[in-house]
Order: C-alpha cells, then structure tokens, then sequence
C-alpha cells in the first residue's frame, strides 16, 4: 500500500510539472535517466529492470544462499521503490507492478530469516522454511495488491514462479497471496483496478477481432521482448555497440531525450505507466494521441534498456490499449473500439510476458469483465504463439538467465572484495 501511494504521488508530481512547464521534460527526463542509471549501478545494481527476472533467479538459487540475498534482499528492496518513485516523477515509461513483486519477494524472505532465528532459539517452537516458497508467496502476494487481483496473483505463482518450481502449489504461497489480496480488499475496497462505465459489448464480429488482435499483438509484442532482451546493442549501429558497456550513464541520458521528445510529440501520453490513457480507451474515449500505441511501446523501451528500475506490466497494458485504439482508426465503425482495446490489452501482455493464463486473468479482474473470458483466452494464447515465432523464450525467464550469473559471480567473491556498485 505506501508503495502504490508514493508511485501515485510521484505521478502526479510529474503531471504538475509538465503541464505547467510543457519543455521541462527535455531537461528532466535526460537528467533524471542518467542519475537514476547512476544510483542503481553504485547502490543496486540488483534492482534494475522489472524485479521479476531477479525473483525468478533468485528461486533457482540454492536456499538460504547468498546468491538469493543478493536478489531479493531488504536493501535492494528499499533501493527499488526509491528508484522506482524517481522514474515516474521524471516520466519514465515504467509500472510499479513488477517492483511490487521483487519488495514482496524480498520482504516475506527477510521475515522467514527472522522468524526463523527467533524460533531456533526455542526448543519448543522451530520454523522450517523453503527459502524458494517464501519469495514465491511474497511475489505473488505483491502481484495481487498491486493490482488488487487476488486469483491473478494464484494463477501468476503457478504459470510464472511455478515453472519447474517445487512451489508450483505449496499453501504459503497460497496463503501469502490471499491474504495479501484480502488485506487489499479490506483497505480499499472491491474496487476493479480499471473502472470502466459500460459493460463491454461482445459483437458478432468479436472472433474477428480476436484473430485481428492476437496477431498484430503477438507480432508487437514479440519484438518488444526480444528489443528488451538484447538491450541497447539493439537499437544501435554496429560500430557504436560497444559503448554501452562502457558509458552507461550516456546511454541512459540518450534514452531519457528520446523518451522527452516521445512525450512532447504524443502531448505528454506517453509519460508514466499509462494508466490513464488505458483506461479512456477501455471506455471507449481517445488517448489523447494518434500515435499513442507505437509511441508508449517505443518510450518502455527506452525506459528498459536505460537500465531503470520499473516494470513493465502496466505500460505493456497501455500499448495493447494503444495497439486496439490504431485498429479502430483502420477500421473505422467495424468493432467496438472498447472491446477491442480490452483484447489488445490482454494479447500484448500475454506476448509480452508469454504467460496467457496470467495476461487473461489479469485482465478479466482488473476490468471485471468475466462474460468475456472466452474472447480473452483465445486471443491470449494466440497472441503468445505468435509471440514465440520471433522471441522464442519468456521475457522473464531470459532475463533471470543474466541476473542469476551476476549473483553466482558476486557470491564467490569476499565481502570485502566486491565492487561498491553491487554492496
């Protein structure tokens, strides 16, 4: 909850100010990619990206290692929501959804390293702990408050954290989610995480836009993941690949002026998580620009291989949102703008992510939208199988590969050895 409240005041403090001065992103957003790339290479390298990939690695690790420490440990966990907050108030294309999982992660793992010396103690009482189970249940558990979707944060443990995992239906990482998804419910209420006005409207034409949209978003969204994976090298000529190794903090500055001049060509879309803009589309109003669709994916991009800490589950929300809003400018009165956006939304995360289940149910709760399950499932797993032709493993799941051997590299060394930036 105080996460969700310090993103959405960093939010607003970024909406105050590039409204007021409609410039100052120029300024803003290059300055604020190079410190914020700057502070997460000297202080938390572990937390850059999405959180997700580090959970992932961090639950292939042997238990009670250092390695898992290293990914999910408190330290790296405030560094995450610091950053995070930073990234959103300079207008950096993140979510807070993925770093909601890497702070569950590493709180619950921090909490079973405590209880755990506190019972050892005592002959009578003695807690056995699965390191592996505790950062499954506090990522899952993350995931479904910061969306305020309960059966999401299940289904996400089992499809995502669960795949060759022991965990796959262990009762605390059961527990962990549903009772992070009541306290969400208690606290703010059985609210859907997108209000849209009207139910939507399931047409006679709604398999064609299934196939129209799983397509289009499975091809999108593939190259959106494979752009991430291979990181700047990606967007750059041959000849200049080899800087981005050697001056990262540049790189993050370039990223943050093309990121500012995104925002100024979209009228300012394209800042933060998207939220917003999906939500308008859902009910079937404009985004506020025609190029919205194209422009957030690109500007997440620029966010991710800047090296930022942010997810990006909510601005893969909003592209689909933007993709479905492109389809109706082509087909102007042939489908319901809203319905088709909902099904953009949940194909492009779902080839984003390449986690269907996860991307339907997701989208189902966060617009209580269960009449159209079918439509959802459908255009989700086509969407991913497009989705593998040009990226053929899960975004996540490749990530973790990088971060798993950092952590296996530092772990070897001495405490007193280690470079500063990883401390």
């Amino acid at each position: 909850m105080s996460f969700a409240w310090i993103a959405e005041k960093a939010l607003d403090l970024n909406l105050v100010v590039t409204h007021r001065y409609e410039w100052s992103s120029v300024l803003m957003m290059p300055l604020g990619f190079a410190g914020l790339r700057w502070l997460t290479i000297r202080h938390a390298a572990q937390a850059r990206g999405s959180g997700i990939p580090q959970v992932i690695a961090a639950m292939g690790m042997p238990s009670h290692s250092k390695q898992q420490r290293l990914l999910v440990s408190l330290p790296q966990a405030l560094w995450k929501v610091a950053l995070t907050a930073g990234g959103l108030a300079v207008g950096a294309s993140i979510g807070r959804e993925g770093p909601s999982v890497q702070v569950g992660a590493a709180v619950m793992l921090a909490w079973g390293g405590w209880l755990h010396e506190k019972t050892r103690a005592n002959s009578n009482l003695h807690f056995g702990y699965r390191t592996d189970a505790l950062i499954a249940a506090g990522a899952a558990g993350g995931l479904a408050a910061a969306f305020n979707t309960p059966l999401a944060g299940v289904v996400f443990a089992i499809e995502e954290l669960g795949r060759g995992s022991v965990v796959r239906f262990d009762r605390l990482v059961m527990a962990g989610v549903l009772t992070a998804g009541f306290l969400t419910l208690a606290l703010l209420g059985n609210n859907a995480y997108f209000r849209v006005e009207h139910p939507f409207a399931s047409l006679t034409n709604g398999w064609q836009g299934v196939l129209l949209a799983g397509i289009l978003s499975g091809v999108l969204g593939g190259l959106f993941a494979r752009v991430m994976l291979r990181g700047a090298q990606a967007l750059l000529p041959s000849r200049w690949r080899h800087h981005t190794q050697r001056h990262p903090v540049v790189i993050a500055a370039a990223c943050g002026l093309l990121a500012a001049l995104l925002g100024l060509v979209t009228h300012g879309t394209t800042y933060g998580t998207g939220y917003a803009q999906a939500s308008s589309l859902l009910n079937g109003h404009a985004s506020g620009s025609e190029l919205f669709g194209v422009s957030k994916l690109a500007s997440t991009v620029l966010a991710y291989v800047a090296g930022l800490p942010g997810g990006i589950f909510t601005p893969s929300l909003a592209i689909g949102a933007g993709i479905g809003e492109h389809v109706s400018a082509l087909f102007p009165g042939h489908f319901a703008s809203g319905l088709l956006a909902l099904l953009c939304m949940a194909g492009f995360l779902a080839a984003a992510t390449q986690a269907p289940i996860t991307a339907t149910v997701i989208t189902m709760e966060m617009t209580r939208s269960q009449d159209l399950t079918l439509l959802l499932l459908a255009v989700t797993v086509l969407a991913s199988f497009v989705s593998r032709q040009f990226c053929p493993r899960p975004f996540y799941h490749s990530a973790s590969r990088n971060f798993r051997r950092e952590a296996v590299a530092l772990a070897r060394l001495p405490q007193e050895t280690r470079p500063e930036t990883h401390r």
